[in-house]
């Protein structure tokens, strides 16, 4: 009897068991990967040999060679604290009319006008 391989695998991100699923796109030549724990995606290049627990084994050595080059010193891991803040709006007086900018279409839609 054959075993199956998996096709769910733990989260190297959010430790979870089972969350990480994986799709094969044999015909565009690409797996992807995303936990739907925390979101965490990844996608490779895969050949018509290729498994779901080979984009996962890519995605382990992608996540290594990052965290090796950070440990080098090579990348900036930490995440920007700058924030932008709200994005300033145009306001004119003639805007005043209490409906925030907003177009209001009161016409019915032209398809509402033909019956089936």
């Amino acid at each position: 009897m054959k075993e199956k391989l998996p096709t769910t695998f733990q989260c190297l991100f959010c430790n979870h068991e089972n969350s990480v699923s994986v799709s094969i796109e044999k015909k565009s030549g690409v797996g992807n990967l995303q936990c739907k724990v925390c979101g965490q995606t990844f996608q490779t290049n895969i050949n018509y040999l290729s498994a779901p627990v080979d984009v996962y084994a890519d995605w382990i050595d992608a996540c290594d060679a990052v965290a090796k080059q950070a440990a080098e010193g090579n990348v900036d891991t930490a995440r920007s604290t700058n924030r932008m803040g709200r994005m300033p709006t145009a306001h004119n007086q003639e805007d005043d009319d209490g409906d925030g900018g907003f177009i209001e279409h009161d016409e019915p839609d032209a398809e509402g006008e033909y019956a089936d």
